[in-house]
């Protein structure tokens, strides 16, 4: 069996865990699961195992020295830093041209939380067997909650390993999320992707044939520095960005999923950090990182990097403190913390 080459996609602002992401060091750079990075997990999901190759990641410049220091000794890796920031689809595509076209790439963003690795490396065994055929796979996440914060994957024909994909489905409205959930035939759409190198390509010429070409010109004219690989500017700048989903997998006919259940978050917002950290909770479901004092309160999540935090009489509700800032928000509104002023105005 030919090894898996893992892309790690480090992309994104930081601002949706603002206060304590920022723009200099965002989510994926902090240890917010564990003593370890969200990084440092996404590379480690796969490493000493001889089935993944070292794995190559994908960042703008800023970020570029974190992540070298982070992936530390790491033997193998390479960082392709991006010139400017164009979606999902020319950074694979990036990684795509960089391979050889018949290895199978797995694609992982570089923030999310997996509970369960081993089931994450077996999941994506079935996906690698799959892409082997030229099919395009997404990790369809099994759903246990009516999300309305995430995008769905409903299953078509059984394939060997998983299912085609019959549709895509955008972020749905809580009824709507209910009967997905209630239909049994609906996954969230993760993130998480497998493809061969050469089919990804020539699917992305297929659909977005100015992206692809040049993509191809931009590595056709890069550089090496050690580790690092420049792409050249000029060609990259002039991409019109895109997702992977909206330039491929909803155009493409060999759309499959496997289905994989693997305790995973995203993490994408203090209430889903909560969520990822409730094994910590206390018996009113609150959870602390820090110094908080919680009374009569259920389903808090506080952390602090240093000032007390004291509450009475709170429900589902975040308190953040960090940085000499403080976030207040419900559960419910936490996925608007990206819009205030002080994420957006870093």
């Amino acid at each position: 069996m030919t090894v898996i080459h893992p892309v790690i996609l480090c992309g994104g602002s930081g601002t949706r865990l603002w206060p304590v992401s920022r723009k200099t060091c965002p989510k994926p750079f902090l240890p917010l699961v564990s003593d370890e990075t969200l990084f440092e997990q996404a590379v480690r999901r796969v490493a000493g195992d001889d089935r993944f190759a070292a794995p190559m990641v994908v960042a703008g410049a800023a970020h570029a020295e974190l992540i070298l220091s982070q992936l530390g000794d790491t033997p193998g890796a390479r960082l392709v830093i991006e010139p400017a920031a164009k979606n999902t689809a020319p950074a694979i595509a990036l990684a795509a041209a960089l391979l050889p076209e018949d290895v199978v790439m797995l694609v992982c963003p570089s923030d999310h939380h997996i509970a369960d690795s081993a089931a994450f490396r077996a999941a994506a065994l079935a996906a690698a067997a799959l892409a082997r055929e030229d099919y395009l796979v997404s990790f369809g996440i099994a759903a246990d909650r009516p999300e309305t914060g995430y995008g769905y994957l409903r299953r078509g024909e059984p394939l060997a390993g998983g299912f085609a994909i019959r549709e895509f489905v955008e972020k749905p409205d809580l009824a709507r999320a209910e009967a997905y959930l209630a239909s049994g035939d609906y996954s969230w759409n993760g993130g998480i992707f497998a493809f061969r190198a050469g089919h990804l390509l020539d699917e992305l010429a297929a659909h977005r044939p100015d992206m692809a070409r040049l993509v191809r010109e931009a590595v056709a004219s890069g550089t090496e520095d050690g580790a690092r690989f420049l792409p050249a500017a000029e060609p990259f700048a002039a991409i019109d960005g895109d997702s992977i989903d909206y330039a491929v997998m909803e155009n493409t006919a060999r759309a499959a999923m496997v289905p994989a259940s693997m305790g995973w978050s995203d993490i994408g917002n203090w209430a889903a950090l909560g969520e990822a950290l409730a094994g910590e909770a206390d018996a009113a479901g609150n959870v602390v990182r820090g110094s908080a004092d919680l009374a009569q309160c259920s389903g808090v999540f506080a952390m602090s990097d240093g000032p007390r935090i004291s509450a009475v009489g709170l429900t589902d509700v975040c308190i953040i403190v960090s940085g000499g800032e403080v976030l207040v928000t419900t559960r419910d509104g936490a996925q608007a913390v990206g819009k205030l002023p002080g994420a957006v105005n870093q």
